[in-house]
């Protein structure tokens, strides 16, 4: 059994791959898998309950309900008190969910078919529930039966141990099953074991909220995971070129910010975003940063380290530009030269709106050789953009939408949100597993686009870049002092 933590850089497998390494381990194993999973699962919930007086497993009507019969099964034999609600009839169980069943029967665990309510109510906290209803191939939404349990589930004072999956989580993408949006469907685990490999919407979306602490049991070796290619990996721990005795600020790349636009424009000044993405590229070490407002005026709130220039004077052609952030409608008149010129370039925020918006603009980022390589920056919404879909589709399918646009753009793209996904051409993706709510503040995605300038700037690939500056940034959020606001000023004042 793996812990798998932020920088495991797991491989994170889809459906279909899971169902081909499933049926590899069942063929070459004496023992049938379910007996395998109940087993583990027994084991970890012994190891989060260890004083446990009440176990109760819901159990649902398909194989996830036979892992569950089969923990329960262990769990009575080693002198737990547990008790199983068998959701559906018997008769209709899978073959190896129903002999589970027997089985534990016949060894005198106590099965009914709906929750013990007086005995769910004189459960503690150190009791336990074990979520056995649904598995990986549930696509549907719940019905009401199980809404209903699923909400027994989270109004228990009990820890919660999910199997496989918490059940009204959309494996695949992190989000409800069926488009749903009301998240009391959805089961709150204090731990999940998942089995066989990883599943990328344990690490996405609602994923982020509902597994607790994730384990990975994969019934067999772990080199036979990587049997097939990965869906995507873990976004591993952040890298940072060391600064050495004998380097100048010239070793460390310049850095040019491209944003802000007046208040005057349209009674929106954004000003703050540029600073933010510069203060950002200034404290995580880049060598020089210019700061070019699109207002026409110099900040008074800048660092006094930032070189403010007109962004006509700029050399962009050996310049990282970061473009975008606070841009509002001046950028676009700026956008061709930038995407021309510059030497790498990090597209950000309104630039982004911008390139949706044109066709001409969408063209000239594709021109962009490799030796002016690109990352843009979308949230949710900017990427439904870019895609001319929804932000629904764009949730739904994170990866693929992520793939779909390093492809269309030839670039390396990173789709902010819960799980944030980086991926490029030729390179297997990444989910990055840092980070928390706190970042839902206004400005954390320009420190971000300012971060991932200034690690290209220090010489990483743009997708090293950006994989290192979204686990940074994320770690900062994981770090953060309790009772302090994460602010964007201070979340680029603690870069390094």
């Amino acid at each position: 059994m793996e812990k798998l933590s932020p920088t495991s850089g797991w491989p994170v497998h889809g459906q279909g791959s899971i169902r081909t390494l499933e049926s590899q381990r069942q063929a070459l194993s004496p023992t049938p898998l379910m007996q395998m999973a109940g087993l583990v699962t027994a084991q970890l919930a012994l190891a989060m309950a260890p004083h446990c007086q009440r176990i109760w497993v819901a159990a649902g009507p398909g194989n996830n309900g036979g892992d569950g019969l089969e923990a329960a099964l262990n769990l009575h034999q080693w002198g737990k008190s547990v008790r199983v609600s068998l959701m559906g009839q018997a008769s209709k169980l899978p073959a190896d969910a129903f002999a589970a069943r027997q089985r534990a029967h016949e060894a005198g665990v106590q099965i009914t078919s709906e929750p013990p309510e007086q005995w769910l109510q004189e459960m503690g906290p150190l009791d336990l529930c074990i979520d056995a209803l649904l598995g990986i191939g549930a696509t549907r939404p719940l019905s009401a039966n199980m809404q209903s349990w699923v909400q027994i589930i989270n109004r228990s004072r009990a820890l919660v141990l999910a199997i496989d999956v918490p059940t009204g989580l959309n494996p695949e993408s992190g989000q409800l099953l069926g488009g749903e949006t009301d998240t009391s469907l959805l089961v709150k685990a204090s731990q999940t074991l998942t089995f066989i490999a990883a599943k990328p919407g344990l690490f996405m979306g609602h994923g982020r909220d509902a597994c607790g602490q994730i384990w990975l049991e994969t019934l067999g070796h772990p080199s036979e995971v990587s049997s097939l290619p990965a869906q995507a990996l873990l976004n591993m721990v952040w890298l940072q070129a060391p600064k050495t005795h004998a380097s100048h600020k010239g070793s460390h790349g310049d850095v040019a910010v491209i944003g802000g636009e007046a208040m005057a424009s349209r009674g929106m000044g954004m000003t703050g975003a540029a600073v933010l993405a510069a203060s950002a590229a200034l404290h995580a070490g880049a060598g020089r940063i210019m700061l070019s407002l699109l207002s026409g005026q110099a900040s008074e709130s800048a660092p006094p380290d930032l070189m403010q220039r007109d962004w006509r004077q700029l050399d962009l052609e050996h310049l990282h530009v970061v473009c975008g952030c606070g841009g509002g409608e001046a950028v676009r008149p700026v956008l061709p030269a930038v995407l021309q010129r510059s030497a790498q370039l990090v597209l950000d925020a309104d630039g982004l709106n911008a390139l949706a918006q044109s066709k001409a603009l969408q063209g000239l980022l594709r021109q962009r050789a490799a030796s002016q390589p690109t990352v843009i920056t979308p949230h949710p919404l900017e990427a439904a953009r870019l895609l001319q879909t929804s932000t629904a589709q764009v949730q739904s399918h994170r990866l693929k939408a992520a793939q779909d646009l390093a492809a269309l753009f030839n670039c390396t793209v990173v789709l902010k949100g819960s799980g944030t996904v980086i991926a490029t051409p030729e390179e297997t993706p990444r989910i990055n597993t840092s980070g928390n709510g706190r970042l839902a503040t206004g400005g954390t995605g320009d420190v971000l686009a300012g971060l991932i300038g200034a690690r290209m700037a220090q010489g990483l690939s743009p997708f090293d870049a950006a994989c290192s500056a979204v686990a940074q940034h994320g770690q900062l959020a994981s770090d953060w002092p309790e009772g302090q606001a994460l602010t964007a000023s201070r979340l680029a004042r603690r870069l390094c």
